[in-house]
């Protein structure tokens, strides 16, 4: 019995937090599944805690990135570039959306798919809007290559550091694991998604609107990501965790520009979403109490019986479902799940690489399937605009079992 209320609570939290009723955001949903299973004693403060302490590394890299990306906002970098985009796009919409896919794919691989999510996003949509563009096929752009890039580099998504956690790849061989599947990851999405917009991108658009040159401070910004960038490479190379290199990278990259700019830090920490680090903390408790009623045991054996299967039908099998179940869970719990009992098995690599896989690119398919996609959808409804799950969804149906199978097949290939 109690198995079946920790199943019932985490299970409501997350749905919650997936639907916001009456706009509540997300972390009171999961904040209160965890202090409900802490309150009927249905997990041990001590394994709340533990829990908790375990995500240390991702409230870390979470902290860089934010601060790295909302200086990037108030700097005028983000705006900067999708302007160059409408600039070189020319008057044609097909070339603007090229411009725009590149530039996210960018984005994402160094400062991770949350930054493209929820920075990179309006700042696109305002420079459309002067391009008198059709929106939608470069905001959709934001959010499907936030996913399909997410695994490029183990810092483009915080998923990854909570699938792999202590095992991480040195970079070297996560770039032999992962280089060639996320190339045709990122090639597949945008070839169909060029094929799905065909009709949006046929319409000319203003490709002459003037771009504001980049303020110096912005220069400093977009310096200051590269050197972060370069700093967790090789961090990444020495096999270090990454949450306290980008954290450091980042408050020196934050400190230097508001001294240049002799500015106060306060408004600028304002701005950021300090609520996604609870919400992650209180996923950690949610998952930890699954664990507890059974969930490692359910995926030990379904991980056990795909290892027994040649190993392109268990990867394409596993990369399937795992990709799939984003979509129902979301990827960060699903991610820590997975993560934990690829911790405690001798799976071989072909699996390993095709949970990574599925929980990343996995979440294209729905707005249920991120936080990144769903972050996409929040700073879209700020700007008055939006986007139906439906909407969402359709475009996923085609998009995301094609580009996952190609993806999968090309992990495949290399070994």
């Amino acid at each position: 019995m109690p198995h079946i209320f920790i199943w019932m609570i985490a299970a409501a939290s997350i749905a919650l937090m997936l639907v916001r009723p009456r706009g509540i955001p997300e972390y009171v949903w999961t904040g209160a599944g965890a202090i409900l299973l802490l309150v009927l004693r249905l997990i041990p403060p001590s394994l709340a805690a533990h829990a908790v302490a375990k995500g240390l590394d991702v409230y870390l890299f979470l902290t860089g990135m934010m601060l790295l990306a909302e200086m990037g906002k108030r700097f005028g970098v983000f705006d900067w570039l999708a302007a160059q985009a409408v600039r070189h796009g020319n008057g044609s919409p097909a070339r603007l959306f090229t411009l725009i896919y590149l530039t996210g794919t960018v984005v994402t691989v160094f400062l991770s798919n949350d930054a493209t999510a929820v920075v990179l996003t309006p700042a696109v949509f305002a420079a459309v809007k002067r391009a008198r563009a059709n929106p939608l096929p470069c905001l959709f752009a934001c959010a499907l290559i936030a996913n399909a890039a997410s695994f490029v580099l183990p810092i483009s998504n915080p998923a990854n550091l909570v699938v792999f956690h202590q095992g991480m790849p040195p970079l070297g061989q996560w770039l032999v694991m992962f280089l060639l599947p996320s190339f045709v990851s990122v090639v597949v999405t945008y070839l169909l998604m060029r094929f799905y917009f065909r009709r949006e991108l046929r319409d000319p658009c203003n490709g002459h609107d003037a771009v504001e040159p980049l303020p110096m401070a912005g220069k400093w910004v977009l310096a200051g990501m590269g050197l972060v960038a370069i700093t967790l490479l090789m961090a990444s190379a020495l096999r270090w965790n990454l949450g306290l290199p980008t954290c450091l990278a980042a408050l020196a990259v934050f400190a230097a520009v508001l001294l240049r700019e002799r500015e106060s830090p306060l408004p600028l920490l304002r701005e950021i979403s300090w609520s996604v680090l609870p919400l992650v903390a209180a996923l950690f408790i949610l998952v930890a109490a699954v664990e507890q009623a059974g969930a490692l045991d359910m995926l030990h054996h379904a991980l056990k019986a795909a290892m027994q299967w040649p190993a392109a039908y268990g990867a394409l099998a596993v990369g399937a479902i795992t990709g799939f179940g984003t979509n129902l869970v979301n990827n960060l719990p699903l991610g820590l799940i997975a993560g934990a009992t690829l911790h405690g098995l001798p799976v071989p690599g072909t699996l390993r690489r095709a949970v990574l896989i599925g929980v990343d690119l996995g979440p294209n398919l729905s707005v249920t399937g991120s936080l990144a996609t769903i972050l996409w959808l929040i700073a879209l409804r700020k700007e008055g605009l939006e986007i139906s799950g439906g909407k969402f969804l359709r475009a996923g149906l085609l998009l995301m079992p094609v580009a996952l199978l190609c993806a999968l097949a090309a992990a495949l290939l290399v070994g």
